[in-house]
């Protein structure tokens, strides 16, 4: 049946593409029923503003649970961003839905304050695998590796109490998932011995506790670095509020490219004591999102017009190149 269907294709070992930037607003997650096109059976994140909900209904269908997606406003926001009649809504604000009464799946905002009821949650844990990023001291990472013998791809930690890992967020008896950015799921354990002396200084970690894992599982779902609470992570967003002086904001908006080939904004020339300085801009700040709007796609000139919308006053979110070059590196 439908249902059935829409579970085996996310059970298939499909990876997504985790973009830091994406988050910025309101993140759905769907799984097209189109089974003919490019990307087959692979969920979909999309950034929807305030507002943009409104071009698409939610529907109730009969045979098959959840919260399907119909009356796709032509021409609208939802559609422009991807949307597509016929999608299952599977995750709103970071919380899966198809348990939710439909009501409130429509009319509230599920996910959106942590801890309230509808917050995805495990055995009473927040149901969003860590990411840590772990650096080495002088006694190693802070944890030891097991595995049952001769079985590919399942590794249990043992973390060290007060050792790096412990203070990174690691949880003593997660199962590791991710190493640097990459799937361990083919890996022996020689061969992540050999992936761990390789990553110098630091390792970035995607685990998770036996709760969680269960969690996804019953839903039909894998669960990767999209899932990821980074919360532990050193590299953050920075909401930079600005209102403007009579020498303007005290910034130079320029194009050049990311780590990754992609073309990017960046922030250059801070003028000492203008808006932009007093509001934390760093030189060599890339810029993520105007007044809450993500500007991935948006060429120089279209992210100029956004940043004069508002005349006198912006908020921009930015992150700087340290942050940007390791959110890139994993993925």
């Amino acid at each position: 049946d439908a249902c059935k269907e829409i579970r085996d294709l996310l059970l298939h070992d499909k990876k997504f593409e985790f973009n830091p930037k994406d988050g910025i607003d309101n993140p759905a997650l769907s799984l097209a029923e189109d089974m003919d096109g490019t990307g087959v059976g692979q969920p979909r994140f999309y950034l929807l503003s305030k507002g943009s909900a409104e071009g698409f209904g939610l529907h109730e269908e009969l045979g098959c649970r959840g919260h399907v997606v119909r009356q796709v406003e032509l021409g609208g926001l939802a559609q422009h961003r991807g949307l597509q009649d016929g999608d299952r809504l599977l995750q709103v604000n970071g919380c899966f839905v198809d348990h939710l009464d439909h009501h409130r799946v429509s009319w509230e905002h599920p996910g959106s304050t942590p801890g309230t009821p509808g917050s995805p949650s495990a055995g009473g844990t927040e149901a969003a695998p860590p990411c840590c990023r772990v650096p080495r001291d002088k006694s190693g990472f802070g944890f030891s590796v097991s595995a049952p013998e001769g079985v590919k791809g399942t590794f249990q930690l043992s973390v060290q109490q007060g050792g790096p890992a412990e203070r990174a967020g690691v949880p003593p008896g997660s199962w590791l998932l991710e190493l640097n950015g990459a799937s361990v799921r083919s890996y022996s354990h020689g061969q992540l011995a050999r992936k761990l002396k390789q990553s110098g200084g630091k390792v970035t970690l995607l685990v998770a506790s036996s709760s969680v894992e269960e969690f996804y599982r019953l839903r039909g779902l894998r669960v990767t670095a999209a899932w990821a609470d980074t919360s532990w992570l050193p590299f953050k967003a920075r909401e930079l509020h600005m209102v403007k002086g009579p020498d303007g904001y005290g910034f130079l908006l320029k194009e050049g490219d990311c780590s990754s080939g992609a073309t990017g904004q960046f922030l250059w020339d801070v003028d000492a004591g203008l808006p932009a300085e007093r509001a934390g801009m760093r030189e060599g700040d890339r810029l993520l999102a105007v007044n809450g709007e993500s500007i991935e796609g948006l060429d120089h000139h279209q992210t100029v017009l956004r940043i004069r919308a508002h005349h006198d006053r912006v908020t921009l979110l930015v992150i700087d190149p340290l942050g940007d070059e390791f959110y890139q590196s994993v993925g």
